[in-house]
């Protein structure tokens, strides 16, 4: 397997508090109704030269405490499962549906800001079982993903 680790992150709200968010998954689903209709979200991706039309298929995204089920082209429906949790510091996640076997972890550690204010670190990682052909084909786009995926995670409201 192949491991990816995005950039480290940091969140301005306290370790428990982020802990508690992305540890339930069903805590996810306001965002995802928010964001099908902002009309700043959809700016910014194409700001990005990414396709605000990617939004509407949020509505089809499917989740439970542990698990999420993203619809994917071509491939039918990508789902992860939440697989182990440790309280303030990991939320482990594998791929139940996928072409690819992976894994991904969400650590999150304490720290503290200017003026003593807490403050979370955040690291992805990601661990994939990638032909060589697939590998070179994707790899740096796996990377780029986490940190992407990593920044949307700081974007939350916790």
């Amino acid at each position: 397997m192949t491991q990816y680790e995005s950039e480290v992150k940091y969140i301005s709200a306290p370790v428990e508090r982020v802990y508690a968010m992305l540890s339930n998954l069903e805590n996810l689903r306001p965002l995802l109704s928010s964001a099908q209709d902002n009309d700043t979200v959809r700016q910014q991706m194409e700001q990005a030269g990414q396709d605000p039309s990617m939004l509407d298929s949020l509505k089809d995204v499917q989740l439970t405490e542990d698990r999420i089920a993203i619809p994917a082209p071509m491939v039918g429906e990508i789902s992860l499962c939440i697989i182990e949790r440790e309280e303030n510091k990991t939320i482990k996640f594998a791929t139940e549906q996928s072409p690819v076997e992976a894994n991904l972890w969400i650590q999150v550690l304490p720290t503290t800001v200017a003026e003593g204010q807490e403050a979370t670190k955040m690291r992805l990682t990601m661990k994939a079982d990638l032909n060589p052909m697939l590998k070179m084909m994707v790899g740096n786009k796996i990377k780029s993903g986490l940190d992407k995926f990593a920044d949307m995670l700081c974007m939350i409201n916790y």
